[in-house]
């Protein structure tokens, strides 16, 4: 919202642009150099390709870039894994990982737990994201949500899928650097669209 100026509040532009003009006559030739507006590496993309994910502990294959591989997790901060089936989709490229967690349903009490685990993990992350946008996931048995975040998020993407009655399955983008949006925008503009295919090439088994 403008507020409009009065007559007399113009004639102070006028008398600090000749204060100013008087100024950098007197100092004569010396010229100030302007700040130059930052520059961001250039990223260098890895072709497209995708490769089959099928794990024995797993109840489900999916799609995942030929540029990331698998890590299992042994050990959840120095305890073992809730369950067999939880695993990283590293990406060395861009020094990010795609944290896996998997969760059987046993009761409905369960399938309530974890979403509201899911949804508090997130709204833990939107407290220092710009906004976050939600996109419903509906594939016939699987279903579920994508989360993403702007802004300085610890994370720009979490996601969950689910049968609604044997099944639960939780991922998370993180990379190993500061949050620095700017620069990392291109490359989660270009990871939105492998978790997408990953996501869209998921299956229950």
């Amino acid at each position: 919202m403008f507020k409009k100026l009065n007559t007399g509040a113009k004639i102070l532009p006028l008398v600090f642009l000749i204060a100013a003009t008087a100024f950098m006559v007197s100092c004569g030739s010396e010229v100030v150099d302007n700040p130059k507006p930052r520059i961001f590496p250039r990223v260098d993309f890895p072709e497209r390709g995708y490769q089959h994910f099928k794990l024995d502990a797993c109840p489900f294959v999916f799609e995942f870039p030929e540029y990331a591989y698998i890590d299992v997790n042994k050990t959840f901060f120095g305890e073992q894994p809730v369950h067999p089936c939880w695993f990283d989709v590293v990406i060395p490229h861009f020094d990010a990982r795609i944290y896996m967690s998997y969760f059987p349903i046993h009761s409905r009490a369960d399938f309530d737990k974890f979403i509201s685990d899911a949804y508090k993990i997130a709204n833990q992350i939107n407290q220092r994201s710009d906004y976050m946008d939600e996109f419903v996931v509906n594939r016939g048995s699987v279903g579920g949500m994508i989360l993403e975040f702007e802004g300085h998020a610890a994370s720009p993407m979490h996601f969950f899928l689910t049968d609604t009655t044997n099944h639960f399955l939780r991922g998370a983008l993180y990379f190993n650097t500061s949050v620095r949006p700017d620069s990392l925008h291109p490359v989660i503009e270009f990871l939105k669209v492998d978790v997408a295919h990953t996501i869209g090439t998921f299956e229950w088994q």
